[in-house]
Formats: C-alpha cells, sequence, structure tokens
C-alpha cells in the first residue's frame, strides 16, 4: 500500500513564517511609531528665545527652560508666535526615550533632538517664501515639533487658521487628541449613524473629544470613566455613562458595533466578549511612563493581530497623523459650536515638566495646556 504525501501547507500558514511576519511588523510599526513627523533641528536666526530642551532620557527632571535660538522658516514653513502648546503621552515617551525601541530614531543614549512638544496655537510670524496660504498676523493652530517655546516652525499644511470662537489655550488643546479621535471613529472604526460605540478612557483628552465626535456622527455613546468624571462626561453627550469603579463593562449583556480603547486595562478576550460579532476594536493608547519599557504596545499589536486571523472582529491600533483637512474639519465643528476642548489645568512654560509629571499619574480629565505668556 502506497502510502500519500500530505499536501503541504500554504506558505502563510506555518508557524515559523506567521513568527517572522509579526517580529517585522513589530519593528515597522515601532518605527511608525517613534514620530508624528520628525524633523530635523532648524537653522537658527541669531535671535533669542526661551524653550523646554533636554539632554538625556529620564523623569521630568531632565527637562529644564533655557535660552536657545529662535530658528527660521524654511521655504514651506512657517514661523508661529507660540500662546499655548498642550502636553500628550507623546511627549513623556520622547523624555523618557521609552519604549525602547523609539531610540533607533531620537538617539541611543541621548536625545538627537532636544526639543519638546507638538500641539501648538499662536500667531504666524514669518513664513518661507513658497507659502501662500497664511501671512503674517494669522492666528493659527496645529502641530509643530518643539512646541514648548516661544517660537516654533512647522510645515504649512500642519496648521490651519483658529476659529474666532476659540481662545489660543482651547485651540492648543485639540490639535493631537482630537485628530486622534476622529481618524480613530471613521477611518479605523468605520462608524455608522446608528451604532453602539464604547469610549473606554472617555475623561481623557482623547476620550473628551471621542465622545463628542461620536454623537456628531450619529452613534449611541457609551463613555467609561471613574466616579469624578461621570458627570463630565455625561455633559459632552454620552447617552451611557459606566463608572468602572462600580461596574465592569466587559462583564454586562450590550455588545458594541466599535470600542475606541484608550486606556487597556481589560484582556483582549474580555473586550471581544462585549465586541459585536463583526464589531471593531481600536486600540489608541494604554499603559503608564513603567509599563513595557522596551516594546510599548507593540506586544498587544501583535497579539491583536495574530486573534484577527482567525475571528470575524476586527482589532487594530493606530496613531494620528496631521492632516490639514482633518483640522479644518475640526475648526468647523468648534466654530460650529458642536465639539469643545475640555481643559484641566494650565501651567507656564517653565512649569512644564510639573506638567509632564501631572500628565503621567494619568488622572487628567480633557487636556494639560501650557500658556506661553507666563514663559519670563
Amino acid at each position: 500500500m502506497n502510502a500519500t504525501k500530505s499536501p503541504r501547507r500554504p506558505l502563510w500558514k506555518r508557524w515559523w513564517i506567521r513568527i517572522v511576519v509579526i517580529l517585522l511588523a513589530a519593528i515597522g510599526a515601532g518605527l511608525w511609531y517613534i514620530s508624528p513627523e520628525p524633523l530635523p533641528p532648524p537653522k537658527g536666526s541669531g535671535e533669542p528665545m526661551q524653550a523646554i530642551v533636554y539632554d538625556e532620557y529620564g523623569a521630568p527632571d531632565v527637562l529644564r527652560l533655557a535660552q536657545v535660538e529662535r530658528p527660521l522658516p524654511g521655504d514651506n514653513q512657517l514661523l508661529i508666535r507660540i500662546r499655548a502648546a498642550a502636553a500628550n503621552p507623546l511627549d513623556w515617551h520622547y523624555m523618557r526615550g521609552t519604549p525602547y525601541l523609539m531610540r533607533m530614531e531620537s538617539g541611543y543614549r541621548r536625545p538627537v533632538d532636544p526639543r519638546l512638544g507638538v500641539d501648538v496655537s499662536g500667531i504666524v510670524e514669518a513664513v518661507g517664501k513658497a507659502v501662500t496660504q497664511f501671512k503674517p498676523g494669522d492666528a493659527v493652530f496645529g502641530t509643530a515639533n518643539g512646541a514648548f517655546a516661544e517660537y516654533a516652525i512647522t510645515a504649512a499644511r500642519r496648521v490651519v487658521l483658529k476659529p474666532a470662537n476659540l481662545t489660543f489655550q482651547q485651540a492648543a488643546a485639540v490639535p493631537v487628541a482630537a485628530l486622534t479621535a476622529l481618524q480613530a471613529l471613521r477611518d479605523k472604526g468605520q462608524i455608522q449613524p446608528g451604532q453602539k460605540v464604547l469610549i473606554n478612557g472617555a475623561s481623557g483628552g482623547v476620550g473628551t473629544f471621542a465622545v463628542q465626535i461620536a454623537k456628531t456622527m450619529g452613534a449611541e455613546v457609551t463613555g467609561v470613566c471613574s466616579t469624578r468624571n461621570v458627570e463630565l462626561v455625561r455633559s459632552l453627550g454620552a447617552d451611557h455613562v459606566i463608572d468602572y469603579t462600580q461596574q465592569d463593562f466587559t462583564e454586562g449583556n450590550e455588545r458594541y458595533d466599535l470600542i475606541i480603547d484608550n486606556v487597556f486595562n481589560r484582556s483582549l478576550s474580555e473586550y471581544r466578549r462585549v465586541l459585536g460579532p463583526t464589531g471593531r476594536y481600536v486600540l489608541i493608547g494604554g499603559g503608564g511612563p513603567e509599563d513595557n519599557k522596551w516594546l510599548g504596545p507593540l506586544g498587544a499589536l501583535a497579539r491583536m493581530w495574530l486573534v484577527s486571523l482567525f475571528v470575524d472582529q476586527e482589532l487594530g491600533f493606530m496613531l494620528s497623523a496631521t492632516r490639514q483637512d482633518d483640522l479644518r474639519e475640526l475648526a468647523a465643528l468648534m466654530e460650529a459650536g458642536k465639539i469643545r476642548p475640555v481643559i484641566d489645568r494650565s501651567y507656564a512654560l517653565r512649569d512644564v515638566p510639573a506638567a509632564l509629571r501631572y500628565l503621567e499619574t494619568g488622572r487628567a480629565r480633557g487636556k494639560v495646556v501650557i500658556m506661553m505668556e507666563d514663559a519670563g
């Protein structure tokens, strides 16, 4: 009797191929995770300004207020006199140099670029010769590398005009958090009117925008937060609010079409339990300064990718990108009064270390803002 050979397994089903793909995906995602849009250090003008800088990785104590050279804008750039900036988890990731994988871009032993800060609002001071859509004196908001300073340069496509009904403080609170919320709901989550959406971490920087934006898109929104933030989340328009100190949302009977997760404080199986059969789960953040120092969220990303091969639910991780059209969409929503920034605390420029120390606690309600009027 002749033995028949078993058919060869397709290449993509071989376990070692999957491991290699996961590792390559993790490395690629990690390099993408490093920076929203890294720029080389700007050319100096010879004029002095004050800025927050750091020469080594570590806790907020490594940050210092220093006098540095004011940058000069390139052909397609703007020089912004900053009126306000805002702190993001991205800032403490850079400050601490974690996850360590990011140091492949930011500098192995010490930061290549001593600047810090991304969210910005202010007045256009000067424009490059190729810039036509802005002029000196325009009030703008968006993103700029080195935003914790009196001046910063940025590409013209990374900012838009500030709505007149927003203060500079409010406008600075918008870019990274609101872009993340919008793109997570619309692009990654593919939200549809009438869908049931759960937002875990609804009182944080991204969460407060996600609740409001999801409501403008016609969703039925459930927000998860602590007891002290229940009324805040309800005031933002959430249809239902779950106090996680009193109730575990993963043990309920409700099933959601979309989960936006800003915290990642449950196992993937628990999230899937309350996700509809073809629902979408979008991980945005999670963890603190002492968590996952080597790979950050990449371990979770690899697990989600592996599980997603065998289920109909879509499990994914996303980071925002600064898109001018999306900034304009957010500006229109704020101008119409449909969404509003939530600001927890404001700090002077010299107090950026205290601002990041507070942000790292994970207890901020909405955004933490840096006001430049107090820079001196």
